[in-house]
Parts: structure tokens; C-alpha cells; sequence
């Protein structure tokens, strides 16, 4: 049995550290949100609002007419083009979720320090930058093509958001296993 644990120490490291490492950050955050029930500065929550925020600039940088208001019956930010209610932006929009499975599998992949803090700091802010520019996508895209609203919102943009969790998973597991190559040989 102990042959088999040091066989395959490294699947097992690297299952503990991102189990270990998602479950921890998800419970951080779902603290966040349930302290965030109560707030009414920033509704629903903090990153909600600042990301139906700044989409909503992108969005008007692009030249349309954009307007805000919560969500009556639910914790979500209405989102209006042209005068028109289009979209609701809710927690799941915001990239939290998203951002902790990137962070989690990084960290299963832990490199040098530095390299590792910066890399996800690096992923973090472009996982939040692309998540901000899908969101105005979407909205546009479903003002501009109201007929293919599914498709954009159920295939095309979390393609987008999930494809580059992955594309930044596969350069770092290439750049980490080079590090390691280049440590084993100093």
C-alpha cells in the first residue's frame, strides 16, 4: 500500500492541493456573499456591482445609451440598453467562481513562489478583464441579435470564459513542468 501512495504521490498531491485549496476559497466566498445579503451600497454584492459597472462602461465606450438599477425581486443588476431592460447580471456573472477553480488548479501546480504568485495574479486579472468585455459582448449581442440570445448566453460565452481558464491552465502546466525540467538539471 505504501508503494502504491509513493507511486502516485504526485496524482495525490495534486488532487489534495486543489480539492483542499477550491474548498477553502469557495468557503471564503460563500462567507463573502452571505455577509454580503444585507449590504445595500454595492447590491447585490461588491463584485457583482463593480462588474455590471464596468461592462456597463465598456458598453457605453462602444456608444450605446446603458443604465443600471437592482434588481426588484432578485439579487441581480438590471441591465437597460437604448432604454430597454436586456439582461440581469448576477453572482454568477462576476468571474468569482471562476477565478477560484483557476487559482485552486495553479496551486496544485505550485512552481517557484514568485512565479507562481505573479502567474495568478497575471490569470486573475485577465480572467476579470475578459469576463468584463464578455459581458458586454453578450449584451450587445443580444440587443444587436435578440434571436440568437441562447446561443451567445448558453454556448458562445461560457465557451469563451471556460476556454480561457483552460488555455491559461495548459501554458502554465508547459511553463511549470519546463521549471522543474530546468531545476532537476541545475
Amino acid at each position: 500500500m505504501l508503494q502504491l501512495f509513493k507511486k502516485y504521490s504526485v496524482v495525490i498531491r495534486f488532487i489534495a492541493v486543489f480539492l483542499g485549496s477550491y474548498f477553502l476559497l469557495s468557503v471564503l466566498y460563500n462567507a463573502y456573499l452571505i455577509y454580503s445579503e444585507n449590504q445595500t451600497e454595492f447590491y447585490p454584492d461588491f463584485f457583482t456591482n463593480i462588474v455590471s459597472r464596468q461592462s456597463a462602461a465598456i458598453m457605453e465606450f462602444l456608444g450605446y445609451s446603458i443604465k443600471l438599477e437592482p434588481h426588484e425581486t432578485e439579487s441581480a443588476v438590471k441591465v437597460f440598453v437604448e432604454g430597454t431592460f436586456l439582461v440581469r447580471v448576477v453572482e454568477g456573472c462576476n468571474s468569482i467562481s471562476v477565478i477560484i477553480l483557476f487559482v485552486s488548479f495553479i496551486l496544485s501546480f505550485f512552481a517557484k513562489k514568485r512565479a507562481t504568485f505573479f502567474y495568478i495574479l497575471a490569470g486573475i486579472v485577465f480572467i476579470y478583464t475578459i469576463n468584463l468585455i464578455r459581458i458586454a459582448l453578450l449584451t450587445i449581442g443580444i440587443y444587436e441579435y435578440p434571436q440568437y440570445s441562447a446561443v451567445m448566453h448558453d454556448i458562445v460565452f461560457p465557451l469563451i470564459i471556460y476556454g480561457t481558464v483552460i488555455i491559461l491552465w495548459i501554458f502554465w502546466v508547459r511553463v511549470y513542468s519546463n521549471l522543474e525540467k530546468n531545476e532537476s538539471q541545475v
